[in-house]
Parts: structure tokens; sequence; C-alpha cells
């Protein structure tokens, strides 16, 4: 059996973890103060999620799943949502006290103001389950400090200045967040280099095999989903390792792949286009022209 438990409702959302409402469209929770919990006897909880949440948890209570994966999720683990997202936890039918801290606030809140105009900068909240923030107990402490502080805005009484505050406060600690990950891609360093040799096999792989011919161009998803990571944390893991984004990179390799045919085959281009997954061969014509700086014909003719 399956609950389904919406998150849509900042004051609902208090209301079911024992806090109070202080402003309509955002609120800091301590879920040390929300009763124990119970759901009965469902065998998954799926939360559906209308609003961003944000949640530090400090004790483990049950697989979280977030699309085909299980997060990666331990004390101190910083897991985001945004709207329009669903999440489950296998129910293990043993009560448990709830620990640590969640923000949450609506997409309204943003509506005119600068973090609603970058909220796409912030790819983490698009990442996958097994791609959460591990944090230090340094970096902890400084997540507590901004939830303090936008708790501290959200108690006064609300004023022209109020939404001004809250949301630079919320911007300041994304961008805490922002910068904690950047740590996380340089101390996994090792795992990420395990990473971009498997997508370099790969990528030979697509061009050796005929899977550019069904599949057609390689695409920054596909490498994504063949390696179980997320298409945002990949490019960003790609980015942080060579300096050049997934699909530079990948145009990079298709590139240097059709220099090689173009020279080495007797094909004809239309031929060779076809081979590499390009559905029509002006477009491959125009991205080697681009590339390289000479039509494929020219490239050929010169070499």
């Amino acid at each position: 059996m399956e609950l389904n438990y919406p998150i849509n409702n900042i004051a609902k959302y208090n209301t079911d973890n024992n806090h109070k409402t202080l402003h309509p469209l955002a609120s800091v929770i301590d879920y040390s103060l929300a009763n124990i919990r119970e759901w009965g006897d469902a065998d998954t909880i799926r939360f559906q999620y209308g609003l961003y949440s944000v949640i530090l948890k400090d004790v483990q209570c049950g697989d979280i799943r977030y699309g085909r994966h299980t997060y990666d999720y331990q004390a101190g683990t910083l897991i985001f949502f945004a709207p329009g997202q669903v999440a489950e936890i296998q129910n293990t039918k043993i009560p448990y006290q709830p620990m640590g801290h969640g923000l949450i606030f609506h997409p309204d809140l943003l509506i005119g103001t600068s973090l609603g105009r970058n909220m796409s900068q912030y790819k983490f909240f698009n990442y996958e389950s097994h791609e959460a923030l591990h944090l230090s107990d340094d970096e902890r402490q400084m997540i507590l400090d901004c939830f303090a502080k936008i708790e501290f805005e959200l108690k006064q009484p609300i004023d022209k200045h109020s939404k001004k505050l809250i949301v630079s406060n919320i911007e300041l600690f994304l961008g805490y967040c922002q910068r904690f990950y950047d740590r996380q891609f340089i101390t996994r360093e090792h795992v990420n280099k395990g990473i971009l040799e498997r997508f370099e096999t790969l990528l030979n792989n697509y061009f050796e095999s005929d899977q550019a011919q069904v599949y057609g161009i390689p695409s920054v998803r596909y490498f994504a989903n063949e390696l179980h990571l997320s298409a945002n944390y990949f490019g960003d893991l790609i980015k942080k390792e060579t300096g050049l984004t997934a699909k530079d990179y990948i145009q990079n390799k298709t590139i240097d792949v059709a220099k090689n045919r173009v020279f080495e085959s007797d094909k004809t281009i239309n031929e060779i286009a076809f081979e590499m997954g390009f559905k029509y061969p002006q477009h491959f014509t125009r991205l080697f022209k681009q590339r390289v700086g000479q039509t494929p014909n020219e490239f050929r003719s010169l070499n």
C-alpha cells in the first residue's frame, strides 16, 4: 500500500511538524519538535513537492528514493527538492522521532526577485538522489547559522522589507551550498576521475560501434544516464574536471573522430555524417566548419 503526502502548503506543513506559521510563504523547521512519525500500514510514502525544500537530517529514517536511485543519505547530509519532484521512503513500520532542520519556501516568494531570476543556476535542486551534499562539521554549523538568520527575519512583523531580507538570506544560504558542492567535487576527485575515465570509454565505444547510427548524435543526457548521474550533476562534474562543458567535450570528441574519418575514408561526406549520428548532413558540415574552420570537403582536399 502506498501513501501520498503532498507538500504544497506552508501552514499545513508547519502544523504537521508542530511549528507556528510565521510567514505564509517560508518556514524554518526544527524536526525535533515534531511528533513521533508513524505511517501506519503503508509500505511506501510518496512525498509530492509543491514547494522548495532543503532538509538537513540528523537521524536515519528509512531509505529515501528519488527517481531510480536511493539517497546517499546519512546524518549530516543536505538534500534538496524542487516543486514538481516526488521522493519516496520505504516504511519500516517502526515509529521514530524526526531530528534535524529544514527550510521550505513557496515559489511565489521568489516572484520579482533576483533569486527568482537566477534560481536555475542552483542546479543541485535537480541533482539525483545519490548526489546529495555531505557536510563537514564546520559546514553544518554554517548551514544552521543561515537557517537561524532566515528564521530571525521570519519572526519580524511583516513589512516592506520582509520579502527582500528573507529572500536575500535564502540566496546567501544557497550560495554557501554552491560553495560546499564545489568543495565536494574537489574532495571526491578520485571518484570523479573514475567517472571521467568511464565517460571517455563510453564515448569511444559510442563511435566505434553502431550506436551513433541507432541513437543519433551523442547527448549529455545519454551519457549521464549511462553513468547513473543526473544531467546537471554530470555537467557540473565534467566542467570541474576538464574546464569544458559536457556538450563541448562531446562535440570535441565528435569532431576528432570526424576529422579522422574524413581524412582516412573514401566514403562521401553524407555517408560519414549519417554514420556519426547526424540526421541531416548539412548539420554535420555546419558543426565541422564551426569547430575546424573548414568544411569537411575543404579539410579532405587540404590534407
